[in-house]
């Protein structure tokens, strides 16, 4: 029965998404699922249910964002993979909460970074790439594979030059970081983020400050990536020192760099990709896992550049 409760949701919100976007209705009698419409309609809302089942068997919860999730896998025919989904926390945050992977491509993004030394991400905003990178960066620092955390971005500033921003270097760059700082507070709590700062466990600096440094036993996230030049991209790759792990993550349709200049992660993608122990994990609009909105969003920008290439192809 409570699983019946944590199925249909508060307000039956769970339940809701799946009559809409089906067009059945499910109604519950006791221990019992009736589910009334056209029957593929309702073949697939049952699979939806079974998946839903079977994930709050395992002990994990419930949101809107899972749901559709399922959805999408059952309109897939990828159900089965819905499995794969429970289990797996990679960090506890600082309130105890614990943090698992919400989608396929952030699991495969995990065991990436999990099972080789330099790991690309690719994909849209709100696919969690900089959230989940710094929290398999806590992980490996608290079970000590690592003693030091840096953070870095290139301050390509959408837009803006950094020489109007008030106050010395450090608050010049950190709004570019803020991302940064928001995914370690969050693992950390600001007090523990504080004391490992001053004791040089973690750095968060912009990717100038990395040129001519080795970085040995540390756990290293490039954010932002495709503002990186190429130059700046291989003067990155080359400061990988031993035991150490690298992240680099980046939307190569966001890229703000001036006057044309080719992209250092596009690039960094091609030349390595035959590389043993380097892996890009991609990400599509399925993996994001901020409001619906920001799927919708997605996909018609990328219908609208698609229409825009066969227009001018």
């Amino acid at each position: 029965m409570e699983h019946a409760v944590a199925l249909f949701g508060s307000f039956d919100e769970n339940i809701k998404l799946i009559e809409n976007q089906y067009a059945v209705s499910v109604i519950g009698r006791g221990s019992e699922l009736k589910i009334s419409g056209d029957p593929e309609a309702v073949s697939k809302a049952a699979k939806v249910i079974h998946s839903l089942l079977n994930l709050l068997s395992r002990g994990e919860t419930l949101s809107e964002q899972n749901v559709r999730y399922c959805m999408s896998l059952v309109d897939d025919g990828s159900e089965e993979k819905i499995e794969q989904l429970a289990g797996d926390c990679i960090c506890i945050t600082s309130k105890g909460k614990p943090l698992k992977p919400k989608t396929l491509g952030q699991k495969r993004y995990c065991n990436a970074i999990k099972d080789n030394t330099v790991t690309i991400g690719v994909g849209p905003a709100g696919t969690g790439k900089t959230y989940l990178a710094v929290a398999m960066a806590v992980t490996a620092f608290r079970s000590r594979q690592v003693n030091r955390i840096i953070l870095t971005r290139p301050a390509v500033e959408a837009g803006e030059k950094l020489g109007f921003l008030p106050g010395d270097l450090q608050s010049k760059v950190d709004p570019y970081l803020r991302p940064l700082y928001d995914a370690l507070f969050d693992m950390l709590g600001a007090e523990t983020y504080q004391k490992y700062v001053e004791r040089g466990n973690i750095e968060v600096a912009p990717l100038a400050y990395m040129r001519g440094r080795t970085l040995d036993d540390s756990f290293i996230i490039l954010d932002e990536a495709q503002n990186t030049t190429g130059e700046q991209m291989k003067m990155f790759l080359t400061r990988l020192g031993f035991n150490s792990k690298m992240v680099i993550n980046g939307d190569v349709t966001q890229i703000d760099l001036p006057n044309g200049n080719k992209s250092g992660l596009k690039e960094c993608i091609r030349v390595l990709k035959n590389i043993d122990d380097i892996t890009t994990v991609t990400f599509t609009e399925k993996d994001v896992v901020r409001h619906k909105l920001v799927q919708d969003i997605i996909r018609a920008y990328e219908k609208n550049s698609e229409e825009a290439k066969h227009k001018h192809g």
